[in-house]
Order: C-alpha cells, then sequence, then structure tokens
C-alpha cells in the first residue's frame, strides 16, 4: 500500500479531531506516517518513524496549528517545514517547501530550506539548484539572521540567510567532488564571520577542500584567524578540526586511543582526510570512515561526505 504524502494525511486526520493541541495531551493529535526518507550511495534504505511524545512534537503541533491559521504566511510555512523535517520527515517537509515556492517564488527562504532537505535525501543535483536559484534571488539583497530551530545553550543564532545558502550551496558541490565550485561556494560564506563559530566551520571545510586541490599555503591561509582563545558557542569539533591541523592538537587529542567520540561524525571524518592528503594513508582513512558509517548519524553533513568519499573511493 502507497501512503498517501504526510501533509496531506496531516490535514485530514487533523481535520476530524477535536481542537485539542495542547502538550499535555496524550496522544498527538495528528498522524505523522513512517515513510522512506533516502536511499544511502551505499544502497541503504533509511525510512521515519511515528514520533514519540516530546518537545519536537509539540513545536510540530504548534507549527501545524500556526500554518493552519495562517496557509499564506511565508514564516509559518517555513517554521511547518522545519519542524516536520526536525522530526526525521524529510521527504515531507520537502514537499512542504515545494508548497511554499508555488506560493512564494520569490522567498529564497523556500529554495535555501528545500535544498537542505535535498541534501539529507542525497538528491545534490536538485539541491544545487535550488541554492543557485536562492543565490541569485539574494544579491543584492541585506543579509538577514537566520532565527535557530533548534537554539543553542546561549540562544544566539550563529548563522544568516547569505550565510546558509552558500554554506549548503558549497557542501552540495563538495559531496558530488566538484571542489573548485565548492572553493567557490564556501570562499563567499566569508562575508558572515561575525561569529568565531562561523569561522570554523567555514575553515574546516575550506581547508579540506584546498588540501585535497594540492593547495597547501592556500589551506594553511585559511587558518590563519584560527586561535587557542576563540568564543565557540557551538562549532567545537569544527574548532577542534582546525587547531588540529594547525598543529596545536594531536589525534589523542581529538580521540583518545582506544575510543571514538560518542556521536562526533566531524572528528571521524576530518581526520579519515587528513590521513588521506597528509599521509596518503589509504588503508587508515578507510577504517575511520567505516567506523563513521557504522555508527554515525546517517543524516549529518561529515556522514554524508564520508558516504560520498567512501563509494568513490573504496568501491
Amino acid at each position: 500500500m502507497k501512503y498517501l504524502p504526510l501533509f496531506i494525511l496531516t490535514l485530514l486526520f487533523a481535520c476530524q479531531q477535536p481542537s485539542t493541541t495542547s502538550s499535555t495531551t496524550e496522544e498527538a493529535p495528528f498522524n505523522l506516517a513512517p515513510r522512506l526518507e533516502a536511499v544511502t550511495l551505499r544502497g541503504d534504505s533509511l525510512y521515519s518513524d511515528t514520533p514519540a511524545k516530546g518537545q519536537a512534537l509539540d513545536n510540530y503541533s504548534a507549527a501545524l496549528t500556526a500554518y493552519q491559521e495562517q496557509p499564506n504566511d511565508p514564516d509559518a510555512l517555513i517554521w511547518f517545514g522545519r519542524r516536520t523535517a526536525y522530526l526525521g520527515h524529510y521527504q515531507e517537509a520537502i514537499d512542504i517547501y515545494t508548497m511554499g515556492i508555488e506560493k512564494h517564488p520569490e522567498d529564497a527562504r523556500m529554495y535555501r530550506h528545500r535544498g537542505h532537505r535535498y541534501i539529507s535525501t542525497r538528491q545534490y543535483d536538485k539541491a544545487i539548484a535550488d541554492f543557485e536559484k536562492a543565490a541569485s534571488q539574494i544579491q543584492g539583497k541585506e543579509d538577514e539572521t537566520e532565527p535557530d530551530g533548534l537554539p543553542n545553550d546561549r540562544n544566539i543564532p550563529l548563522s544568516t540567510l547569505h550565510g546558509n545558502i552558500w554554506y549548503h550551496l558549497g557542501l552540495a558541490y563538495y559531496l558530488q567532488d566538484n571542489l573548485p565550485k565548492a572553493l567557490e561556494a564556501f570562499g563567499n560564506r566569508t562575508v558572515t564571520h561575525k561569529y568565531d563559530d562561523n569561522i570554523v566551520s567555514g575553515g574546516h571545510w575550506l581547508y579540506m577542500i584546498n588540501r585535497k586541490l594540492n593547495q597547501e599555503a592556500a589551506a594553511d591561509s585559511i587558518l590563519a584567524p584560527v586561535h587557542g582563545e576563540m568564543d565557540i558557542i557551538e562549532n567545537g569539533s569544527y574548532y577542534q578540526m582546525c587547531r588540529f591541523y594547525q598543529g596545536a592538537l594531536q589525534t589523542s587529542d581529538l580521540i583518545p586511543e582506544g575510543k571514538r567520540p560518542s556521536s562526533d561524525d566531524v572528528l571521524m571524518y576530518g581526520l579519515g582526510n587528513w590521513h588521506l592528503y597528509h599521509q596518503q594513508d589509504t588503508a587508515a582513512a578507510q577504517q575511520q570512515f567505516g567506523i563513521l558509517l557504522d555508527k554515525g548519524n546517517p543524516y549529518s553533513f561529515a556522514y554524508l561526505a564520508a558516504e560520498a568519499d567512501w563509494k568513490r573511493l573504496f568501491e
């Protein structure tokens, strides 16, 4: 039996329920049906689940209600899509943003968020098309801070609309091994380096790209702003890797002998890459990537990169 799109099911089901959508209800007043979300580059199928009760589900319920009350409000639609994606329902989020593009075709945010979820679902050509479209729409426009759906400990949003468009465009090109275009896109993001977190997150990718292109001097120059007293709010792993590239940290500082970080895909991928371009140690890189692909989050950017490199190098 084929599932109806989750958005349709959600609205149909919601219309049949009493209007009791508080976070204290025993069961959610809507239906989040499981769905095939993606097939990895290694051929594994990834499915969404019906989520348990919790804050994320309450946030989704509130976003759904807000959208139903104001279906032509672009902000309400964006948050409905974001809350849907935070529950792991990426295909449904793509459907929501596609509807948003039909309603608000000049709103770059719709392409930016749909492109992000095309990355999550391994649809890289579509992601690039969306981010290129978004980049064309923001030309000559003032940048704006993007609110966080999952706030950091200080509740300080660290990214902007322009920065996220260029960052994700660079990532999509990187995942396709188009390193010159990835370098160009990540380079555009330097205009958004308001916080130290931005310097190390973008710098991490720029360093790896330059090293893969055998541009060692350019790679080292990327690390010039990185120092030991930076105020890092949430991108601690990117910071650690940049300090490692500088020689300020050792492998044992990142992953103690006999252990691996509990869920730190960034460190595993960064070290795997380092073994490739610094030591030409393919076996060590393959081992690091293999651990990440076995234990990591299949939707993290580092996992997606390891997956792409594994297919390109080891299959």
